[in-house]
């Protein structure tokens, strides 16, 4: 009887107990939204054949079809996109994804009351996948982006975005980890993620990420998934990152990031042993770019960074975003291990390169079934090499395919000829022989590669 009297008792205080843990977002949700908006793009189809104006190189009758062929692209419809953003200044600067604006047409962003407005793109940033856009307003409602690093695994935070078009959905869950390193498709990892819980969706993507004090701690960008829906596993960009991000934006409409001129790797523990260092953390140099800051700063292969710039270096994923949130032109101390001993360096860091590549093609490839571009050093997959020709698409069913090449791959040899660059890779191409295997040699995430490769007779 007495058990049972206990047991009635638990029963009504479990309710209790809980709602004294659970947080309540609703003043929250109330006094951000209406600084959310969502972002509806619209896009012009592209001309697929990627025809050059001939002028009056050609008789009228083909030049004729060609145009007829250029207007009826012209009055395909447009197709669209959403996603979210929200204000950060009161005369009307607006911050979202790269992806979610890239290459758009027009961006109309709408309010919780239900007013839009055309918004223009002040500039964008791929690397951070963040972007600044402007409307002509006054007086807006705004967010502050928390200038600090203190956000802690298990604080709860919140979500308010347009998933899947349902305008100001709201969603909560904890942070998962911080600083997660997540090589983009380009094997970049500029941003040390912030990964949640929280159900993010897409047209979640660009939107605010809240801790309990209302302060923007990060911008929804990426989730993993199997389905296209959430899973549990989401990302958001640190607010820290994108105050650098915004500011360069604002200022020059790019931004510049610092080039160290490293490869580097993950320690383990029989690394550790044979460096002679009592934990396998920080970054191990494997190699270093002949002429490179790191070069004329005194690193060599071997050492290990632990600090750089004042920021702790844990793993290899750590060093990248601390160095290219550094000036270029500015000097960072570097602590090292040598040979069992600390010391600390000096590095003058030099801009990294502008990526942005225009493929060489823009149809579905050429005879091997590429899309290839010239490498540069912000796209690298292995830093060490200047050269090759890197894969930007691969057709189906070609003969590339059928060889197992990837995107991203970087082309360096066909046949016995050297390939420097994609001039080089299509001559060489051009002049293949069907039907006969040739000798390919390219880099993945810099191991190389030998295959073999065959173009099909007709």
């Amino acid at each position: 009887m007495l058990y049972r009297f206990y047991s009635a008792i638990l029963v009504c205080l479990i309710p209790f107990i809980a709602d004294a843990r659970l947080p309540d977002f609703t003043d929250l949700v109330e006094e951000a939204s209406s600084a959310v908006v969502k972002i509806n793009v619209s896009f012009k189809e592209q001309d697929r054949l990627g025809l050059p104006s001939y002028r009056g190189q050609l008789p009228d009758i083909f030049r004729e079809l060609l145009e007829q062929q250029r207007r009826s692209q012209q009055d395909r419809p447009q197709r669209y996109s959403m996603g979210s953003g929200f204000v950060i200044s009161e005369d009307g600067f607006i911050l979202t994804n790269h992806h979610v604006v890239n290459s758009a047409d027009e961006i109309r962003v709408t309010f919780a009351d239900r007013q839009e407005y055309v918004a223009s793109i002040v500039g964008t940033d791929r690397r951070s996948d963040l972007a600044l856009l402007k409307i002509e307003a006054e007086n807006l409602p705004v967010l502050a982006l928390a200038d600090d690093d203190d956000l802690r695994v298990g604080e709860w935070v919140l979500a308010i975005g347009s998933p899947f078009g349902l305008d100001y959905s709201v969603a909560a869950g904890i942070v998962s980890a911080i600083g997660r390193s997540i090589p983009t498709e380009r094997n970049e990892t500029y941003v040390p993620f912030i990964q949640t819980d929280v159900a993010i969706n897409p047209g979640n993507s660009g939107g605010p990420l809240f801790d309990l004090e209302g302060r923007v701690v990060g911008i929804n960008s990426q989730i993993y998934s199997r389905t296209g829906g959430s899973i549990g596993l989401s990302f958001a960009i640190p607010a820290s990152v994108a105050l650098n991000v915004v500011e360069q934006l604002k200022d020059n409409g790019r931004v510049d990031r610092g080039w160290l001129g490293v490869a580097i790797q993950d320690l383990n523990q029989q690394l550790a042993q044979a460096l002679k260092l009592s934990k396998a953390r920080g970054a191990l140099i494997s190699a270093v770019e002949n002429g490179s800051p790191a070069d004329e700063g005194g690193l060599i292969p071997g050492d290990v960074i632990i600090n750089f710039n004042g920021k702790a270096i844990i793993d290899s994923g750590d060093l990248p975003p601390a160095v290219g949130g550094v000036r270029p032109g500015e000097s960072a101390p570097v602590k090292i291990y040598r040979d069992g001993s600390q010391k600390t360096l000096t590095v003058t860091v030099s801009a990294l390169a502008d990526s942005e590549e225009t493929p060489s093609r823009q149809d579905g490839g050429d005879r091997l079934g590429l899309v290839v571009r010239d490498k540069s050093d912000g796209a690298n997959q292995d830093p060490m090499r200047q050269d090759g020709a890197v894969i930007s698409q691969v057709s189906p069913r070609s003969a590339a395919e059928k060889a197992g090449l990837l995107r991203g791959d970087i082309i360096v040899q066909l046949g016995r000829v050297r390939i420097r660059d994609t001039r080089e890779y299509q001559r060489v191409v051009s002049n293949l022989p069907e039907n006969v295997p040739i000798p390919l040699r390219f880099f993945r995430q810099g191991r190389a590669i030998f295959r073999t490769i065959q173009i099909a007779g007709k």
